[in-house]
């Protein structure tokens, strides 16, 4: 699977290029990412199922093999795992605007990140 942070900071990393496979057409830019994004392969998997079930448990207990139950914690995970994305990126920021201020040094700011992403 392809990491989505930065091996230096830490950091989400941002998409820059796109390319096409058939004909090579590349493109370059800045394209904006979402948490989503960032859930994993299983947890977008699950969340699509989800939406196509109209955002029904019932519905979606109908047409899977997941119990109520299943599909309850399921739920619950990704929303406790989009809760901890979305709060370690504040985390991050903070750490980057203390950095942008003068506030703590580079070497601070560095250690700051490495520990909220429990390296």
């Amino acid at each position: 699977m392809l990491s989505t942070s930065c091996p230096s900071c830490s950091l989400p990393m941002q998409t820059a290029a796109m390319s096409c496979t058939a004909c090579g057409v590349k493109i370059e830019g800045n394209f904006s990412e979402t948490f989503f994004n960032r859930l994993t392969p299983d947890d977008q998997k699950f969340l699509e199922q989800y939406l196509l079930a109209g955002f029904s448990i019932k519905t979606l207990e109908q047409s899977s093999s997941l119990g109520y139950a299943a599909i309850r914690s399921r739920l619950d995970r990704l929303i406790a795992n989009y809760m901890e994305l979305a709060k370690m990126d504040a985390q991050k920021k903070a750490v980057l605007e203390q950095l942008r201020k003068d506030e703590i040094s580079v070497t601070e700011a560095k250690e700051k990140l490495e520990k909220l992403s429990g390296e």
